[in-house]
């Protein structure tokens, strides 16, 4: 049985995504300065867990999102149909010269001691631009919700858009969805509009209407304003959930309507190598995955995998212990795959999760 209230019944979608789609270049491992060819990957941190569950976990899926009537957007419009995704786009004509645009991701993979190096064109993106009553929620969801999610890189592309989160938020409750929401705490963008004090304003106004959280400490302490140990300081191990679980008890009494939280923890010994686990925290009860060390081609994405996985366990009904290895697992594998989305099936993640190998499968 469900640790949440999630819904049985027939419903045209088992997952919502309200967030902004951007297209990644990939040069693979070569610097940008000596890069003479990309990869295009399609992303977006709410889109990744809605393309997840459609092509790993076999569930019906959609995102709420802006799209351009550019080359651009013709581009990750295809990526999205691939990926099984089902759009509710908001449409803005490009001017044939300063935009709207859809967001540029420019991120190299890096290879052991040089680390990944990721920066950004959001330059007068449409995403951005998007606002309260651009999507007609309740007609979306008309046919059956069972999850909506969105996240904070999202809610602080503008002024605008943390309000439209709350408003999906809101219809999703309204139809019986549970909703989740990724913190994602981006200093650089809430300075932008309004610093940290805003950003945390915003937030709450969020976080009341949610059921799940995915955070780490660092989110916890400066999205949400929880005390907790300072951030900045090195800890023993990146791996000790302590911290973590420490800082939960103080965000519910803050936020009772959540019951549910988890994040990943990752400790990096080389842009190849790191160990990798995930906890999970529900009602006051704690779970602990184990911990595996990933060889990885592109690190981009795992914790949206870890998130898809963990959401398709609690919405097929699975133990917590359970949808915590499974997102564990997937977010693992997902490593393994250039890209920002799932390249897994469902049996592999399975099987990874209750303990399997690498050996040759025959």
């Amino acid at each position: 049985m469900s640790v949440l209230n999630v819904r049985q019944d027939a419903c045209d979608l088992d997952f919502l995504s309200l967030g902004a789609l951007v297209h990644r270049l990939d040069p693979g491992v070569l610097p940008f300065r000596r890069a003479k060819s990309f990869d295009v990957h399609v992303s977006g941190g709410e889109y990744n867990v809605a393309a997840n569950l459609s092509y790993c976990f076999g569930l019906k899926t959609g995102v709420a999102t802006a799209m351009v009537n550019n080359g651009i957007g013709e581009l990750i419009q295809g990526q999205v149909r691939e990926m099984g995704v089902k759009p509710f786009y908001k449409f803005f004509e490009h001017d044939g010269v300063r935009g709207p645009n859809m967001a540029t991701v420019y991120s190299d993979r890096g290879q052991g001691v040089r680390p990944p190096v990721v920066f950004y064109n959001r330059a007068n993106e449409a995403g951005a631009m998007l606002k309260r009553g651009d999507f007609p929620f309740a007609e979306i969801m008309s046919g059956g919700c069972r999850w909506f999610h969105s996240g904070g890189i999202f809610a602080a592309l503008s002024e605008t858009t943390a309000d439209l989160v709350v408003e999906g938020m809101q219809a999703a409750g309204e139809v019986g969805a549970i909703r989740s929401f990724d913190l994602n705490y981006r200093p650089k963008l809430w300075d932008t509009i309004g610093g940290l004090e805003h950003g945390q304003k915003m937030i709450a106004q969020i976080v009341k209407n949610v059921d799940c959280l995915i955070g780490n400490e660092e989110d916890l302490q400066k999205g949400l304003g929880i005390a907790g140990p300072e951030v900045t300081e090195k800890a023993e191990s990146k791996l000790d959930p302590e911290s973590f679980f420490g800082m939960i008890d103080r965000a519910v009494d803050k936020f009772p309507n959540v019951k549910v939280v988890a994040t990943t923890l990752r400790e990096v010994h080389s842009t190849n190598r790191h160990s990798w686990a995930a906890v999970l925290w529900v009602e006051g009860k704690r779970y602990v995955s184990p911990t595996c060390e990933l060889d990885v081609i592109d690190r981009i994405g795992g914790g949206d995998g870890f998130g898809a996985g963990l959401f398709y366990g609690l919405l097929s009904g699975r133990a917590p212990e359970e949808a915590l290895r499974l997102g564990w697992a997937h977010g693992a594998l997902l490593t393994t795959f250039p890209g920002d989305v799932s390249m897994a099936k469902l049996p592999e993640v399975e099987q990874l999760a209750r303990g399997g190998s690498a050996r040759v499968q025959r």
